[in-house]
């Protein structure tokens, strides 16, 4: 198995399913509404909704970092606003995050392994490192998704 597919299988796992350890992002989403999206259950925390848009939010930035492009990352570009806790606005957020995710997956598919080592922009590393790096920031943020789901109760 060259190292681009297994790179797909751990971004796979971390966002899909079947992970190693526990619920997938998508699992851990499966079935919260907007009201309990919005809620911040814990003190000084994000909502789960944040979480999302923070998410989708890297995922197109990784990408764009993939594509030689390195916008200046504003808070607000790192961290989007819930501006309207409704279902179909948390319905665009969720579509935002899979598609932001099949974007980036479609670019890394076309990757060769002897690319991985190239440092794209003075910053961002290697690909190697960046595209591991969101592996990481998935399960990260899975895990507060966890929390946060288990804080509803």
């Amino acid at each position: 198995m060259s190292e681009i597919r297994r790179i797909l299988d751990q971004m796979d796992r971390a966002f899909a399913g079947e992970a190693w350890h526990g619920p997938s992002l998508k699992e851990l989403l499966d079935g919260i509404s907007a009201e309990d999206a919005s809620k911040h259950t814990i003190q000084h925390a994000h909502s789960i909704w944040e979480i999302v848009n923070h998410i989708a939010a890297w995922n197109k930035i990784v990408r764009q970092r993939l594509e030689g492009e390195f916008p200046q990352v504003t808070p607000e570009m790192d961290w989007p606003d819930v501006w309207d806790a409704s279902e179909p606005v948390w319905k665009r957020s969720l579509e935002n995050l899979f598609g932001s995710r099949a974007l980036l997956r479609k670019l890394v598919e076309g990757l060769r392994d002897d690319q991985l080592d190239e440092k794209i922009g003075k910053d961002s590393g290697t690909r190697y490192f960046m595209l591991h790096g969101l592996v990481q920031h998935d399960l990260y943020h899975a895990g507060q998704i966890a929390i946060l789901k288990k804080a509803l109760r």
